[in-house]
């Protein structure tokens, strides 16, 4: 497997987002995650998205981290937000998700950021498995951020660095 930076607007990016968003489609019953996106919110120093190559060259996973500060939707200065992980079907269980994890906790600690923060959600119970396994904590409902710190299926977890 390779792991290689990516713009965000990358084709092979822009194809597993659209996986993504599916999956999302059918776990929520709703379009996807409507967090507001754009490529140069991951482009390094104030960013960094990955993608990961099987041997044959095909995509199969991706994750990012975007600078986050707006305290308006329950940031503080310094955090660095994990959007967009995500393993295709047929190469999860191969470590690849917890290889994206420790490389965007490693380029967040690098461009200065003080702590990881991310939302997932309650019907994605592999994902906050992997994120309290590595040493993620589970925020009290009234210090939850972002996009859906509203909505009661909503988990936000943090991590310093």
């Amino acid at each position: 497997m390779q792991m290689v930076t990516a713009r965000f607007d990358h084709p092979d990016a822009r194809k597993l987002n659209d996986m993504v968003q599916a999956e999302y489609a059918v776990r929520y019953g709703s379009e996807g995650d409507v967090t507001p996106l754009a490529p140069e919110m991951f482009d390094p120093p104030r960013g960094l998205f990955l993608m990961v190559y099987d041997p044959q060259g095909r995509p199969v996973a991706t994750g990012g981290w975007r600078s986050q500060e707006d305290a308006e939707e329950g940031y503080s200065p310094g955090d660095a937000e994990i959007k967009r992980m995500f393993v295709v079907e047929e190469a999860r269980g191969l470590g690849l998700a917890r290889r994206i994890l420790a490389r965007l906790e490693d380029t967040a600690r690098e461009a200065g950021r003080v702590r990881m923060v991310l939302e997932t959600g309650t019907k994605q119970p592999e994902a906050m498995q992997l994120y309290r396994s590595s040493g993620y904590v589970l925020l009290p409902e009234e210090r939850k951020f972002g996009v859906y710190r509203c909505e009661p299926g909503s988990r936000c977890f943090v991590k310093p660095l």
